[in-house]
């Protein structure tokens, strides 16, 4: 070391420095994925909720619809995502859920949004419809300021898109960005199913 010359007990504080450099970067490394989206390990798949029922939708303030839940909604596919307008990868998600919602007919696709907050700011209604206008969201999305529909999902992470078939059945779920083309592809299977 540089500073040999030191008293003893400045080197166990540059010791403890380095302990607690090395630890904000091993904190930083395995946080990445998380961060850029990509998910793994136990339970954080998703998949621990296909093939079961999905949870109803819990009262929130609704834009651009009135109230919706999941019991009304059997015999339409149903696109689901938690998201927050403050969340870089939820918006980079919304071209695609916009054009599903364009291009599927209304009567057999319902794309609903879940606005669940990370912040404060995120929580006011005002704030919500500003960024729901702003980003050209046509499609229902529901205020989750309680958490109750988040936590009813047993959510984790932003954004996540559940694909709900006409039985109310959950048969893909997608954690983060990325699987356009299967949920895409999933969409136009479940719509032809009777």
């Amino acid at each position: 070391m540089l500073t040999s010359w030191l008293p003893e007990c400045y080197h166990d504080m540059e010791r403890d420095v380095m302990a607690h450099k090395l630890t904000l970067v091993l904190l930083i490394a395995t946080s990445l994925p998380f961060a850029a989206g990509a998910v793994s390990g136990p339970g954080s798949s998703g998949e621990e909720w296909i093939g079961k029922p999905a949870p109803e939708i819990a009262s929130g303030n609704w834009i651009n619809s009135s109230p919706l839940t999941i019991s009304e909604l059997k015999g339409k596919v149903v696109l689901l995502e938690f998201w927050t307008f403050g969340c870089y990868n939820c918006r980079n998600t919304l071209p695609h859920v916009k054009e599903w919602y364009k291009n599927f007919p209304r009567e057999q696709l319902q794309v609903i949004g879940v606005h669940t907050p990370e912040f404060d700011r995120e929580k006011l209604l005002t704030n919500v419809q500003r960024n729901v206008k702003d980003l050209g969201i046509e499609y229902s999305v529901v205020t989750d300021n309680e958490y109750a529909t988040w936590e009813a999902y047993n959510q984790r992470y932003w954004p996540v898109m559940y694909v709900i078939d006409k039985k109310g059945i959950i048969r893909d779920v997608q954690i983060g960005e990325g699987g356009y083309t299967r949920i895409e592809d999933l969409l136009r299977e479940l719509i032809k199913e009777k």
